[in-house]
């Protein structure tokens, strides 16, 4: 099951106890305090994992609790400290203070962690407040409390390139025609129920990410259909692939290729600001045929880059993966050069 957001209360250790000890030892004159301070209580840290692909585990575990210190024992013997907790999130989950919805952090690569809450600190045994007035002290602290806080984690996909269009346009055909991907297909509204990732190669030891992105309806910002629950999952891709169904009459085509463009604006203006360019699907349908150039003149007359595809029978796929090489090069040249440079270095 794909989940994407959850709640959580996260509560860091309590800090062991000073401890109240006296040294008595044969032999030894003199002897004094010395108690042990006591350890400090285990930190929550949240750590992104990129074998982690959902927030599905903290349904069931809403509470996250590390480990107490241990308290201080004589002869000037430390608790131990209580171990850490490290919890394994997807990469691109952001981290939000419940009821304020403050954001505290965006783990957005893998490794990054996030210190959630700290644990507490370890109380002072009473070695510590021996003095020349004070030989015999009897004071000791106990434990603070470790930090405890209620947090909202939302998962936000991390792919280059996001797939958008009405249900059953052929998103999902058609990245399982690009990518290794293999999402449920079939030929009835809202198949795709949860977003599905795939890499594309795209050749030159370059390669991207592509997101499958449950289809959109008319007033989806407002919760109709599956409602706008999934956008979040575009927001960090560098570019949208409009997939029109080239199967429908082009006025039809037309008036759904504006109506996703209106639901992304209502949604967000950034979103709706990334360089998008459009896909006529179905092409092995005997109507898109007629339908294609038709359907072209509209949305180049309306700004975006127009390409047709058919994904059953892998027409226009070459053309399609120059495309998305060439935009994506545009977009951020630096990371194919990088990307270049390291295939030259292997070669």
């Amino acid at each position: 099951m794909f989940v994407d957001t959850a709640r959580v209360r996260v509560q860091a250790g309590k800090g062991g106890n000073g401890c109240l000890s006296f040294r008595r030892e044969k032999y030894i004159p003199r002897g004094g305090p010395d108690g042990g301070d006591g350890g400090r209580g285990g930190h929550v840290i949240f750590q992104s994992d990129p074998s982690v692909n959902t927030l599905l585990h903290f349904r069931y575990e809403p509470l996250l609790r590390a480990p107490k210190g241990g308290n201080g024992m004589g002869k000037r013997m430390h608790g131990a400290d209580g171990g850490d907790l490290r919890v394994p999130v997807p990469v691109g989950t952001l981290v939000r203070e419940a009821g304020t919805g403050e954001l505290l952090a965006d783990l957005s690569e893998p490794g990054q962690e996030f210190v959630a809450a700290r644990g507490g600190r370890g109380g002072l045994g009473n070695d510590h407040f021996k003095s020349s007035t004070n030989q015999a002290p009897r004071k000791t602290t106990k434990g603070k409390p470790g930090e405890e806080r209620l947090l909202d984690l939302e998962l936000k996909l991390l792919a280059d390139v996001g797939l958008i269009g009405m249900p059953n346009a052929g998103k999902s055909t058609l990245i399982s025609r690009i990518s290794s991907s293999r999402p449920k297909i079939a030929d009835y509204p809202f198949t795709t129920l949860a977003p599905n990732l795939g890499v594309v190669d795209l050749g030159g030891y370059r390669s991207c990410v592509v997101a499958d992105i449950p289809g959109l309806i008319p007033g989806a910002h407002e919760g109709k259909g599956l409602g706008d629950r999934f956008l979040r999952h575009v927001d960090r891709c560098s570019m949208l692939l409009h997939l029109v169904d080239a199967s429908l009459p082009p006025a039809q085509g037309l008036e759904e290729f504006d109506a996703i463009g209106r639901e992304l604006e209502l949604f967000s203006p950034e979103l709706a600001a990334k360089p998008r360019a459009a896909v006529l699907t179905k092409l092995d349908v005997t109507e898109a045929r007629a339908h294609e150039g038709a359907l072209r003149a509209g949305i180049g007359e309306r700004g975006f880059e127009c390409l047709a595809v058919s994904a059953a029978a892998g027409e226009g796929l070459r053309e399609l993966l120059g495309l998305l090489s060439r935009k994506l090069s545009e977009l951020s040249p630096g990371r194919w050069k990088r990307a270049a440079g390291g295939a030259a270095a292997e070669g």
